[in-house]
């Protein structure tokens, strides 16, 4: 009788490894599916090793198992670990699985930062800045080529063209001191970034914010080595742009109607007349002269805008002289699902090379419209400082998205943006403290609190 229990519990003990290994061995060849239009499943899982070094955080407490100690267990029915998150004698095959996961992935943890790489006295030094730790220039063979798989398309360089000092401003109902406005400029351009957008000449009675343009360009238009365009919605604008010393503009147009009559007062049609009178006196002056396109895939008061609209407005910008196009989401709107179309239809009038996009973050989806974006083959991206921003003219519009939080991505990617983060964040803290407010950046928050616990180190 002792026998046949023995018997029985050995065969019971048999039947559990085996399904336990079988359904590993199923999930292990499955082949990796995903793409926008069907989500990642659970019958659908990547592989194996890659979940394996995600679990390296949650687990990375627990010893160590080598694997030969690991057969040992198995073969001998006996504990190679501890859990206390659920009884394994109760359910053996949930600690052999986890092992399994295990196995490989402990003797990879060298990948992880150790505290003697940290250096707390600079900002710079934390793990998660300079060329970053976590970046796809692993050395793992498995990471690396689906990082390949995925960026294939994405460039290796990303131009960032920083709007902050006017479409970052400009929304700002306390006037900002003129001296506050080129300090930020000057902090920004020390950081590395390569076009810094300085100003807008308005009528000061549209954007009251701006209407110490003159005096802003007057203290900045001699800086080196960086483009600082500015906004000329006229050409009442362009010539005092001109006059005032500007070597770059920016005219802007809707793929909107019910936007364009809201915000500049005319069609369409009529603004692209208008800006073929701008664009031909840059070219008598040999001024470079960038094209924005607003509401690219909705607007605050039709709702829905066609590609097809965009497109449009986009070719029309670059056959009047436009060197590039910047396809701007005003009310932040759009995700991967819309604005892949988008891109799809412009690129097919314009060149890729001559395009830029520009997202809001008011429902949190700039990131992953830009790494889209990306992947399409787009390299120049705007974004705003601390995630400063908003229109004036569009409700429901919040900041851009972050120049931090975009260089933390690219970054991350092993996108070089030759720009300093830690400085970054300082031009972002330094406006942030005039205006009285917290960053928008989650970038500049959560290192800031890692520089704060590291100081206490």
């Amino acid at each position: 009788m002792l026998v046949l229990k023995s018997l029985s519990k050995r065969s019971w003990c048999s039947l559990s490894l085996s399904r336990a290994f079988n359904s590993l061995t199923v999930l292990k060849f499955r082949p990796t599916m995903s793409s926008l239009e069907e989500p990642l499943g659970f019958e659908k899982l990547p592989n194996l090793k890659n979940v394996g070094r995600m679990q390296v955080f949650s687990s990375s407490c627990r010893p160590r198992v080598d694997e030969e100690e690991l057969g040992n267990c198995l073969a001998e029915g006996r504990n190679c670990s501890s859990s206390n998150s659920y009884n394994e004698e109760t359910y053996p095959w949930r600690k052999q699985t986890r092992d399994v996961f295990r196995r490989d992935v402990l003797d990879r943890a060298s990948f992880l930062p150790r505290r003697s790489q940290m250096n707390s006295n600079s900002v710079c030094g934390l793990l998660f800045l300079g060329n970053l730790g976590y970046n796809s220039q692993s050395g793992e063979r498995g990471i690396r080529g689906l990082t390949d798989k995925c960026l294939v398309e994405a460039p290796h360089f990303v131009k960032i063209v920083e709007v902050g000092p006017r479409d970052g401003l400009q929304n700002e109902k306390d006037i900002v001191p003129t001296d506050v406005k080129i300090e930020l400029i000057h902090k920004l351009v020390s950081s590395g970034l390569p076009v810094v957008e300085a100003t807008s000449f308005v009528s000061p009675k549209w954007v009251p914010q701006l209407a110490d343009a003159k005096d802003v360009m007057d203290a900045v238009k001699d800086i080196k080595g960086v483009q600082l365009p500015v906004l000329t919605p006229n050409m009442k604008g362009f010539e005092a742009a001109i006059a005032a010393g500007a070597k770059e503009v920016a005219i802007f147009a809707s793929a909107s109607e019910s936007f364009s009559k809201s915000n500049i007062n005319c069609t369409i049609e009529e603004s692209l007349s208008r800006y073929r009178e701008v664009a031909s006196a840059a070219r008598k002056l040999s001024v470079p002269i960038r094209g924005y396109v607003s509401c690219v895939v909705g607007c605050p008061v039709q709702g829905y805008v066609p590609p097809s609209n965009v497109a449009y407005v986009a070719k029309e910008l670059y056959d009047m002289g436009c060197f590039e196009i910047s396809l701007g989401d005003t009310i932040g709107v759009g995700t991967p699902g819309t604005v892949i179309p988008m891109l799809e239809a412009v690129m097919a009038v314009v060149p890729a090379e001559k395009l830029a996009v520009h997202f809001h973050d008011t429902y949190g989806q700039s990131l992953s419209n830009i790494l889209v974006s990306l992947q399409m083959g787009i390299s120049t991206v705007d974004s705003s400082v601390a995630g400063l921003g908003g229109c004036p003219y569009a409700k429901g519009a919040s900041g851009n998205v972050a120049t931090e939080d975009v260089v933390y991505l690219l970054n991350g990617l092993g996108i070089r943006t030759n720009v300093d983060l830690g400085k970054l964040m300082a031009a972002g803290d330094f406006i942030c403290k005039h205006l009285g407010r917290q960053s928008g950046s989650k970038t500049a928050i959560a290192l800031s609190r890692l520089t704060c616990d590291a100081s206490k180190i």
